[in-house]
């Protein structure tokens, strides 16, 4: 049996290291996303940036195991083996939920999730040794349980969502009244004092928040800096605003790309400096405890664990070897691309297609914002007005077609005050002793800032408000899931500890693998070749050519969703014509995101191609019928066998394949046109409109004498019209975008384009 924790140890070793590369990739958005949203610099740039904060934090941490020196639990009161217990149950519970995060694409606090779920698995013994004794009572949890510790998590939690928002929105609101959006065009002197403020701020975190745990920072000199921080402030803030006026004078250089690099290094720094030991304390103190035990030769179910309430000392080179995991994870994990894109997204200044769909509170938030926005309106003189907007006017950039999605998702002054604000709030928190977590106040500072720089507009406010809500309803989700999940997980493993292990660590590894595949499988959908394209053609012939393959993705994918519903109702085969509901509703949103883009696509057009745009939402319309027809036909062939209703007629069935041959002789004729380009050959099908037409009139005539005729159930009899009625308008759709490129085409003009854009660098 004792041989159990020396195999549990390595079990947590290995845990920890899993948890470094899942735990880095969701907390890659606090020092990421405003770099890369402001695309100051190449993405490359930026990761070796942030890959340079995380070492140098990991190098000069403390070591210290923050977590057991916070006193969530009291370790004295727990023996050895109920210890191992509880830290086997938090790693296998962190990992599975922060992947569960960073597969939806969500940021949350690994500060919470920790302490949570040591919360959570400690409480759960503290009631199983309570239950095992005959004197104690539920009133005596609280000798095992740090309570006020959970409750100041807590309101750290609220703290940071509402203290880091409101701040962020204000100083953005004011740096944006005073440098407006042509911040370049600004005297140089403003952005000086602009680059003194955010890199005094920036400076002052990394030595109070990043490198006040490191040895070579004695306590002394710390406390004399608290003791002395508005002359430390001052003396910086004069140094930083004379060299940053003589860097801009010589150099001619952006000074907010310095400021945004340093302050993305500054918070990798402290992120690794501080948060590091989250992801390795647990199995740390694991070890700690397994040598303390070992030494003692004491029974494991005999040897209390006080030694845990001293600090727990991490030895450098495996803060070297975690540091170097986090840095390999920042350059290869898809993920943390994944959670820095929402974060990025929801503070993108133009408009794109919305990830969150609006709730109720989204609603309501954004009528009372207009409703007191409406108000302050009354309030403020026209004329105060009237300059206040002209500073928050964004200037007109032209881009070909939707080449916005290649714009900064903002500009680099407001990913300069995200940065600096966020600096200052953990700098703040930190020399008060307040629990802030760096995920809530990066995350809300950003969303702060995106609100006074009117991103949200009339458009996105619903939308993006939405989002943060379910940002933030995620954190709670985090703390509520981490205790119970933890807590059933302690409960499990105390059954039979070698063998619940096993099994609970096999679980793991199977929903990590399951995890990963999906995620890689989703990845290879978004880069697969049958995606439809957004037009950037300036004639109508280069429209014609350049959307030709969309038109013939749109056939073969009709074809197939056509042809699986009609087999899916013959055999009554329920998960094809589910499979077959997922492909239309995916055709359908690929369309809907090619009419979103008609704006910017008529937007770039010069007079002389106005008819472009007209063959081009003709052709969108065209292509959104034959969506909708075919999602139809599948969602009623879905819901009748979902129904369990009478299966359809021998006669029905061998009817509908007939047609379904004829149509798959259509798409196929109609693909290969539009795949080799021969145009011409689209009058040749235009010709058999008419027999195509009048097979499924006759169908269609068939069953209304059956009807009369014979017994049918009226499910089927509604069935098979809605599915030749439908079959008839896909019909018309195919015909009229058919002859739509047989009018517009003309073999003798050569297709005119925008002119492409230098490629930028990745």
């Amino acid at each position: 049996m004792d041989n159990i924790y020396f195999y549990m140890i390595i079990a947590l070793a290995l845990l920890a290291v899993a948890d470094l590369i899942v735990g880095v990739s969701n907390d890659a958005v606090n020092f990421l996303n405003s770099a890369i949203g402001s695309k100051a610099v190449s993405y490359k740039t930026i990761i070796i940036v942030a890959s340079l904060g995380v070492a140098v934090g990991a190098l000069t941490s403390s070591g210290m195991m923050e977590v057991a020196r916070k006193g969530i639990f009291n370790p004295g009161e727990f023996m050895f083996n109920e210890i191992m217990i509880i830290f086997m149950a938090v790693m296998i519970t962190d990992i599975l939920l922060l992947d569960f995060f960073n597969t939806i694409g969500l940021p949350t606090s690994t500060t919470v999730s920790i302490v949570f779920e040591l919360l959570g698995a400690s409480v759960c013994m503290a009631l199983i040794k309570i239950s095992n004794s005959d004197s104690q009572t539920l009133f005596d949890l609280g000798h095992y349980i740090n309570n006020d510790k959970a409750i100041e998590i807590i309101f750290g939690i609220l703290l940071s969502v509402v203290v880091a928002f409101t701040v962020g929105a204000f100083v953005q609101w004011v740096s944006r009244v005073l440098l407006s959006f042509k911040f370049e065009q600004k005297p140089s002197w403003h952005g000086a004092v602009f680059s003194g403020i955010a890199i005094t701020s920036i400076t002052y975190f990394i030595i109070i928040k990043g490198l006040s745990g490191a040895d070579f920072m004695h306590g002394d000199f710390i406390n004399s800096l608290l003791q002395n921080t508005y002359l430390l402030l001052g003396i910086n803030l004069v140094i930083w605003t004379v060299l940053s006026f003589v860097y801009i004078q010589v150099f001619k250089t952006n000074i907010y790309k310095i400021i945004i690099m340093v302050g993305t290094f500054a918070l990798a720094l402290a992120f690794a400096g501080n948060d590091l030991v989250n992801f390795i304390g647990v199995p740390i103190a694991a070890y700690n405890s397994y040598l303390d035990w070992v030494g003692s030769g004491q029974l494991a179910t005999a040897y209390s664990m006080s030694s845990l309430a001293q600090k727990v000392e991490t030895q450098p080179i495996i803060l070297l070897i975690a540091g170097l995991i986090m840095v390999i994870t920042l350059f290869f994990s898809s993920k943390a691309k994944d959670v820095v894109k929402t974060s990025v997204d929801l503070s993108r200044q133009e408009d794109i297609k919305e990830r969150f769909q609006p709730n109720f509170l989204s609603r309501g938030f954004v009528r009372m914002s207009m409703g007191l926005s409406l108000m302050v309106s009354y309030i403020i003189p026209k004329s105060w007005q009237a300059t206040l907007d002209k500073q928050f006017e964004k200037p007109a950039v032209t881009l070909p077609q939707d080449k916005s999605i290649e714009l900064p998702a903002f500009d680099m002054v407001r990913a300069a005050v995200n940065l600096m604000v966020a600096a200052v709030l953990i700098s703040l928190a930190t020399s008060m002793k307040l629990p802030l977590s760096t995920t809530y106040v990066t995350f809300m500072v950003a969303m702060g800032s995106s609100l006074a720089d009117r991103a949200w507009g009339a458009e996105s406010a619903v939308y993006r408000v939405a989002g943060v809500l379910n940002v933030i309803g995620g954190w709670f989700f985090t703390a509520i899931i981490a205790f119970t999940v933890a807590a059933l997980v302690a409960y499990i493993i105390n059954i039979n500890v070698p063998v619940m292990v096993s099994i609970l660590l096999v679980i793991a590894i199977a929903l990590i693998t399951r995890s990963y595949i999906a995620h890689s499988k989703k990845l290879k959908e978004v880069k697969a070749e049958d995606r439809l394209t957004k037009a950037e053609s300036s004639s109508i012939q280069g429209v014609i050519h350049e959307s030709a393959s969309n038109v013939a993705n749109v056939i073969k994918r009709g074809n197939k969703i056509y042809s699986n519903a009609i087999n899916g109702l013959a055999k009554q085969d329920l998960n094809l014509l589910k499979k077959n509901k997922k492909q239309v509703a995916k055709l359908s949103d690929e369309i809907d995101d090619l009419r979103d883009n008609i704006f910017y696509f008529i937007k770039n057009l010069d007079e002389s191609s106005v008819g472009a745009s007209n063959f081009y939402i003709h052709l969108l319309g065209y292509l959104q019928d034959m969506a909708q027809s075919l999602e139809y036909i599948s969602k009623v062939s879905h819901k009748h066998i979902h129904n369990n209703h009478k299966k359809l007629k021998f006669n029905q069935i061998k009817e509908l394949k007939e047609v379904d041959e004829r149509f798959e002789r259509l798409f196929e004729n109609t693909q290969k046109a539009f795949e080799s380009r021969s145009f011409e050959e689209i009058g040749n099908i235009l010709t058999r409109k008419s027999e195509i037409s009048k097979l499924v009139k006759d169908k269609i005539q068939k069953q209304v004498e059956r009807t009369r005729n014979e017994e049918v159930s009226p499910k089927n009899t509604t069935l098979y019209f809605s599915l030749l009625l439908e079959t008839k308008d896909l019909l018309n759709a195919i015909m009229s975008l058919l002859e739509e490129y047989h009018d517009a085409h003309d073999s003798s003009v050569k297709p005119a384009k925008f002119a492409s854009p230098p490629e930028e660098e990745e």
